[in-house]
């Protein structure tokens, strides 16, 4: 935090032992030529350790008028990030993260778990990659041994340390690791995250066994050696960095070339967070490669798949935090390219996917057009039907007649506006062009396909509209 406050030409104080701030003046001199550490400054760096820790009298916290906090999805009320934000009485706070939510599902407001009055939306990922800000991706995801089923989920609402060592351990996965390295990303500079110290040890000695100048850190390596060692990977003299979660934050390397996953995580933040390291852009860089060895990307679905933040408390399940509208991914059988389970064909090699059966729309993931023609006949007669005049039973009469045609009525005007709406969701300019990929998109985004939206009763035709409604705003 201070390097990149010198890089914007800010002075600063800094609270923390003697011997860090020596080696925070020494690196902003080795980089910038000059240090803008000065004690006294207004504004102070800080890790949340150091600053619960110091005195609270100190008349400089009555002064201070805003604080802000990175990865602020930590912050909850009772935590030591939250203690920290309780030592500024007079200022206002700001927040800052690329994922606002939890793997325990508590909640960052101030009416949930947090301390945060409202939450805004700047760009989302996607967004940003298409106005150059971030790079594109490629993701592959080789076969693998690791079962996790039988993992127990820990408080923090993520897997249990232990359980999951033991199970990494067991699949032996470095080897894979390695040569799948070679084989899609050989010479790119790159970064591996794995379950612990000893597999980062034992990892980066396979990659240099294997030719590939590798390092281990760890939140043990001295700050000068760790930025020695990062200097030398922006260099091009080391071509990997393996570490156990201590670059998931905070850590910007427009450099690296290509991730790759040795750790499970439940956590959706933590995922997502790992995966943006390989995303800065860079000179000649065509697309950031993600190397997926433990199923995190399909557990979680695309980083730029869209989401619905909040500040509300939610409720955590016991396997994944992967939203109910968020779209399935297909790995390709040919090229082990993972991509949106709405598109047919692998879009790197062009490799088809062939359906199991077309009897259902859940065999063809609800791409109408492969149905036989004998159930699509089925599916339009019934739209029909509710478009026509209401069927009257034999011996029914008066005022039952009048509710009959009465209900039929509320649901052809449900109907009507429940098209409309979909035809307005289908038009946006981020629908696929192709009309089987969007039948596709609509299914996995609100659980029915087209044609069987068109047959709903009134409430729940009214309920699907107001769903769309949402999704597009």
């Amino acid at each position: 935090m201070a390097l990149a406050l010198a890089r914007n030409g800010v002075r600063h104080g800094v609270f923390a032992p003697p011997a860090v701030i020596r080696n925070i003046v020494q690196i902003q001199v080795a980089e910038l030529g000059y240090s803008y550490y000065y004690p006294h400054a207004p504004v102070r760096v800080a890790g949340v350790d150091t600053l619960i820790r110091h005195d609270g009298r100190d008349p400089w916290f009555q002064q201070v008028g805003l604080w802000i906090q990175d990865e602020a999805h930590h912050v909850l009320k009772d935590n030591k990030w939250g203690r920290a934000t309780r030592m500024f009485p007079n200022a206002r706070g700001l927040g800052v993260t690329a994922t606002a939510v939890r793997a325990d599902g508590k909640g960052l407001g101030r009416d949930a778990d947090g301390v945060f009055d409202d939450i805004v939306l700047g760009p989302t990922m996607r967004d940003l990659i298409q106005q150059g800000f971030l790079t594109r991706y490629r993701i592959f995801v080789p076969p693998s041994d690791l079962r996790l089923v039988d993992v127990p989920v820990a408080a923090g609402g993520d897997y249990q340390n232990e359980a999951l060592r033991k199970v990494v351990h067991a699949a032996k996965i470095t080897g894979n690791v390695v040569n799948h390295y070679l084989r899609l990303a050989r010479g790119k500079r790159g970064i591996t995250f794995t379950v612990d110290v000893e597999s980062a040890i034992e990892m980066a000695e396979a990659y240099r066994q294997a030719g590939v100048p590798a390092e281990a850190i760890s939140g043990k390596t001295p700050d000068q050696m760790r930025m020695q060692t990062l200097r030398r990977f922006a260099a091009g003299e080391i071509l990997q960095i393996v570490n156990c979660d201590i670059f998931g934050e905070g850590f910007d390397c427009p450099a690296l070339e290509v991730v790759s996953f040795a750790r499970p995580t439940l956590s959706y933040g933590l995922y997502c967070q790992q995966f943006g390291r390989v995303m800065r852009p860079m000179p000649d860089k065509e697309y950031g490669i993600v190397i997926d060895h433990v199923g995190n990307v399909v557990a979680h679905g695309l980083p730029d798949a869209p989401r619905q933040w909040s500040l509300a408390r939610r409720e955590r399940g016991t396997r994944g935090l992967r939203p109910d509208d968020v779209i399935p991914l297909r790995i390709c059988t040919n090229c082990e390219a993972a991509y949106e389970r709405i598109l047919r064909v692998c879009p790197y090699c062009d490799t088809p996917f062939v359906p199991a059966g077309r009897g259902t729309v859940q065999q063809v993931d609800g791409h109408l057009i492969e149905l036989e023609p004998r159930v699509l006949a089925q599916m339009r007669g019934e739209i029909a039907r509710v478009d026509g005049a209401p069927l009257v039973p034999n011996g029914l009469e008066g005022p039952a007649i009048g509710a009959l045609h009465r209900n039929w009525r509320e649901r052809q005007e449900a109907q009507r506006a429940l098209r409309a709406v979909i035809a307005l969701w289908g038009g946006q300019k981020d629908r696929p062009a192709d009309v089987g990929a969007a039948q596709a998109e609509f299914f996995f985004r609100f659980g029915v396909d087209v044609m069987t939206a068109q047959t709903l009763g009134a409430r729940e035709a009214e309920a699907l509209a107001e769903r769309i409604q949402r999704n597009m705003t």
